[in-house]
């Protein structure tokens, strides 16, 4: 069944107001580290400020629901959007490491705040028919608006300065859209917690897999701009690479997708780790120039932005049903925020008394970690698995909602034309 037109007009704004969200978040995340580099700022002191953002996540996960539960889900747009443009403004207007770091505290608070209400809207007017393609929607956006942030970065050295005022306009264009939203608000249930190691017992691979993800990408935004700006020192340059590994990550989605539906998640959780490794190998003992660096890019994206996915899907493999497989996705998606909070604080410390290739070595060895952890672990026969959906490299708690495999009608409708 394809959503009905009706059904699409009324969540394109949610779409429109996501795009614009996803470019100034990929841009202002991407570009804040650089911006410090320049300004001569340790390499320890910028991860630690970059990491302030995924803390503030971890935050708005546990209480931006009371909020939007308090004044609804357009009050708390606004709220959530006005934090996130003062923020950006105040950047502009005072370089203080401690006080940027509270900045992006409150930045990532607010922004994961509105992703909540963005993908609760979405779960609240998807059938259990649409939610496939609604989601596959909303993944494509994001993953092409992020991309689009990067080539932002190319904005002219004389306008530098006004990056943050340009990130601060994209997200009243998300407000607008939202603002004028004739969608009913929905009802935002009560977030139950997962005891973790609890978790770890029933889906060890799952969460593993997840927190490393989590650290990939973490790295990814955060510390990978200062290893390219000290090897080509060029924001053009940056804005390709990043662009690249986006659009190499939204592209290798389906047939990953595909061919660990047939082979398994483990053998393909295992593969992205290998390949993860080989392609950091690249990395560090090639001599890159640009045209080998935007191909290395393409190859890290397909690598490190399929192990989250891949992990959700081997939690839908092995669970069974008498166990709460929403409230279980959201425990994975805080390990995925976890790493990708610890990943700007260790690779920075790194970045200090290593060289900045550093950050390879480390993704290297988790990389051939993961394999190796996928490989030890107990294979799920082929009519007991689940069927993998393409997720947003940046999701809210309420994701696991939206998700598909949680009507058992759809799977098997997916399984037999998988046949």
């Amino acid at each position: 069944m394809q959503p009905t037109k009706s059904v699409f007009f009324a969540i394109s704004s949610l779409f429109f107001s996501i795009g614009f969200l996803a470019i100034g978040y990929g841009m202002i995340m991407t570009f804040i580290g650089v911006f410090l580099k320049e300004n001569g700022t340790p390499d320890m002191v910028i991860g630690f400020i970059n990491a302030a953002f995924f803390l503030g996540a971890m935050a708005s996960s546990i209480f931006s629901q009371k909020i939007i539960s308090s004044v609804g889900h357009i009050r708390s747009f606004v709220t959530f959007a006005s934090l996130m443009v003062i923020t950006f403004l105040l950047h502009s207007l005072f370089l203080n490491e401690f006080f940027w770091a509270i900045l992006r505290l409150i930045s990532g608070f607010a922004y994961y705040g509105l992703l909540i209400i963005l993908e609760s809207w979405l779960n609240e007017k998807s059938s259990n028919e649409q939610r496939g393609q609604i989601l596959a929607i909303y993944t494509t956006v994001f993953y092409l608006s992020t991309a689009l942030g990067q080539l932002l970065l190319n904005i002219d050295e004389d306008f530098k300065h006004m990056i943050f005022s340009i990130g601060a306009v994209l997200v009243l264009f998300s407000v607008i859209f939202i603002a004028m939203t004739k969608i009913k608000e929905p009802t935002l249930q009560v977030f139950e917690r997962y005891s973790f190691p609890k978790l770890y017992n029933v889906v060890p691979l799952a969460v593993t897999g997840s927190f490393i993800s989590g650290f990939f990408i973490g790295g990814f935004f955060t510390m990978i701009p200062l290893y390219l700006i000290k090897l080509f020192d060029s924001k053009e340059v940056i804005s390709l690479f990043m662009t690249f590994a986006l659009l190499g990550g939204l592209l290798s989605q389906w047939p990953i997708g595909r061919l660990s539906d047939i082979y398994g998640r483990r053998k393909l959780i295992a593969f992205t780790g290998i390949f993860t490794s080989f392609v950091s190998a690249l990395f560090i003992f090639l001599t890159l120039d640009e045209t080998l660096l935007y191909v290395l890019a393409v190859f890290l994206g397909v690598s490190i932005f399929c192990i989250y996915p891949l992990s959700l899907s081997r939690a839908n493999d092995v669970v069974d049903e008498n166990k709460d497989i929403v409230e279980i996705c959201r425990a994975l998606l805080f390990a995925y925020g976890t790493g990708s909070f610890l990943a700007p604080l260790i690779i920075g410390f790194a970045f200090n008394f290593f060289n900045h290739q550093i950050i390879f070595i480390i993704y290297f060895i988790l990389g051939i970690y993961l394999a190796l952890y996928s490989l030890s672990k107990k294979r799920v026969d082929y009519d007991k698995k689940s069927i993998f959906v393409n997720v947003p490299i940046s999701s809210s708690a309420v994701m696991p909602e939206i998700d598909p495999r949680q009507d058992l009608k759809w799977v098997d409708e997916q399984q037999k034309n998988h046949n």
